[in-house]
C-alpha cells in the first residue's frame, strides 16, 4: 500500500502580543515609532540612499528599548513568544540562549515595498504589527526549495498551503509573526492610503 509523507517542515508562528501578558498601549507604540522616524536623520538618509520608500531604523539605531520604555516592554513580551517558538522547533540549544540581537522600526507609506530578503546572521526573525490599515500589504513567504524547482510545473491555484511556492499572510495590528531566519520573505506594494507601521527583530543563538 502506497504512503506519502511530508519530510521537512517550515514553521510559521502567529499570535497576538497579548497572549503573554497585558496589552501594550497601541497608540503609545505608534506615536513612539513615528517620533523616532521623524528625528532619525541617519535612518532617513539610509532609507533614501537604499531606495526604501518610507523609513526604517534598521541601519541607524540599535537602542530602541533604551530610547522609549514601551520598546523595553515590547521586548519582554517578544522574549516569551520567541521562547514558545523555540520550544516548538525543538532546538537543542546546548545550554546557550536564543536572545534578541536587533530590533528596528519600519514605516511603509502608500506605494512602498520591501524587496525579497532573508536574515543570514540570526536564528529567529519576526515582526509585530503596529498599524495595519485596510488594504495594507501582506507579507509574502517563499518556499526555500524554489531555486531547485527549475523544471517543475506550477502548482494548481487551489493547492493546499503546504504545497504552494508562495504564501501570503495578512496580519492584524497587534499580531506577532515569527519564522526561522533563513526563510525568504518580502512585503508587496502597500496599497493603503495610510502608513503601514511595524517593528521587526532578530534573535541569535549565543
Amino acid at each position: 500500500m502506497s504512503q506519502i509523507e511530508s519530510l521537512f517542515v517550515t514553521r510559521l508562528y502567529r499570535a497576538a502580543l497579548t497572549e503573554f501578558g497585558r496589552a501594550l498601549d497601541a497608540a503609545e507604540l505608534e506615536q513612539s515609532c513615528m517620533s523616532i522616524a521623524e528625528d532619525d536623520v541617519a535612518g532617513q538618509a539610509w532609507s533614501e540612499e537604499n531606495g526604501y520608500l518610507g523609513y526604517t531604523s534598521y541601519a541607524s539605531l540599535d537602542d530602541l528599548p533604551w530610547r522609549f520604555p514601551i520598546f523595553k516592554d515590547l521586548v519582554s513580551v517578544l522574549d516569551k513568544h520567541v521562547a514558545a517558538f523555540v520550544k516548538d522547533l525543538q532546538f537543542d540549544l546546548d545550554g546557550r540562549e536564543v536572545k534578541l540581537d536587533s530590533i528596528w522600526i519600519n514605516v511603509l507609506p502608500t506605494g512602498g515595498v520591501h524587496t525579497s530578503h532573508l536574515h543570514p546572521h540570526s536564528v529567529i526573525s519576526g515582526t509585530t504589527y503596529v498599524t495595519m490599515p485596510k488594504a495594507a500589504s501582506a507579507i509574502k513567504f517563499e518556499d526555500p526549495r524554489l531555486a531547485m524547482m527549475m523544471a517543475a510545473p506550477p502548482r494548481q491555484a487551489n493547492a493546499p498551503p503546504e504545497l504552494r511556492n508562495f504564501i501570503y499572510v495578512a496580519p492584524d495590528a497587534g499580531d506577532v509573526l515569527l519564522w526561522e531566519s533563513w526563510l525568504r520573505h518580502e512585503v508587496a506594494l502597500n496599497k493603503a492610503d495610510e502608513d503601514r507601521i511595524s517593528v521587526s527583530f532578530n534573535y541569535s543563538w549565543g
